[in-house]
């Protein structure tokens, strides 16, 4: 990236703009063969800004554990395996990552009854303001966050969704109490955008770190909609991969 190629003036810092082109830089040869990155001033002068720019781009990337900084000899890139999150007819957080981490959890941080935005409405096949319950969660592997879910429900249809989730911490175990042994993910999108606040707060990210959404609708035997979400996927964490079943 040279320094023309920064965006200056858009809402975007600078920092946040060099911290992604080293992310990038990173698979295209920015790193020595040991993993080592150029010098800060090497760094500014390529980027066309101060050290202190580039020191704040660094620090945020060794926060999200992209880097590792080591005292008197530099920075050096982390060699650490992505997760990989398999998106198909079942997905289910725990069996995805089945191997890959001994001790796979959804914690829910909040729940609330609400009525269904236009969005939700049209996702479950409800009319608009009918109430939906809202689950609030996040999936962490061996204890590390990977994951931000908003999922919502029904209300008429699944009253005690929350109350299930919270005793098996299992959207699928909760989805059986309430009487759907089988479910399928009717629909998929994905898309790449920073982090929010409450994805940075929740995933332990910097601010405006990147972020894959996972947008689904999962429907019962019947083909009738029964969930609709939105996760958030550390990009540096997790790589998805969509299977045709």
């Amino acid at each position: 990236m040279s320094k023309s190629a920064l965006h200056r003036g858009v809402g975007v810092a600078l920092w946040r703009q060099i911290g992604d082109e080293i992310r990038r830089g990173i698979g295209a040869g920015l790193a020595d063969q040991n993993g080592r990155l150029p010098a800060e001033a090497e760094l500014a002068t390529r980027f066309g800004v101060n050290r202190h720019t580039v020191r704040a781009a660094i620090a945020a990337l060794v926060h999200e554990g992209v880097l590792r900084s080591e005292q008197g000899r530099g920075t050096y890139v982390r060699r650490q395996k992505r997760l990989t999150y398999p998106i198909g007819a079942r997905t289910r957080f725990s069996a995805g990552l089945e191997g890959q981490a001994r001790d796979r959890q959804i914690e829910l941080l909040d729940q609330a009854r609400e009525p269904a935005s236009a969005a939700v409405a049209a996702a479950l096949g409800l009319e608009v303001s009918e109430e939906v319950i809202r689950l609030e969660m996040r999936g962490l592997a061996d204890g590390v966050p990977v994951s931000r879910s908003t999922a919502w429900f029904h209300a008429a249809r699944f009253p005690e969704i929350a109350r299930h989730f919270a005793s098996t911490h299992s959207i699928t175990q909760a989805l059986a109490l309430s009487g759907i042994t089988d479910y399928r993910r009717a629909s998929t999108t994905i898309e790449a955008r920073h982090a929010d606040d409450t994805d940075t707060r929740d995933l332990q990210l910097s601010p405006g770190a990147i972020v894959l959404v996972a947008r689904g609708i999962n429907i019962d035997s019947s083909d009738k909609p029964i969930q609709y979400s939105q996760t958030r996927f550390s990009a540096d964490r997790v790589e998805l991969t969509v299977s045709p079943d």
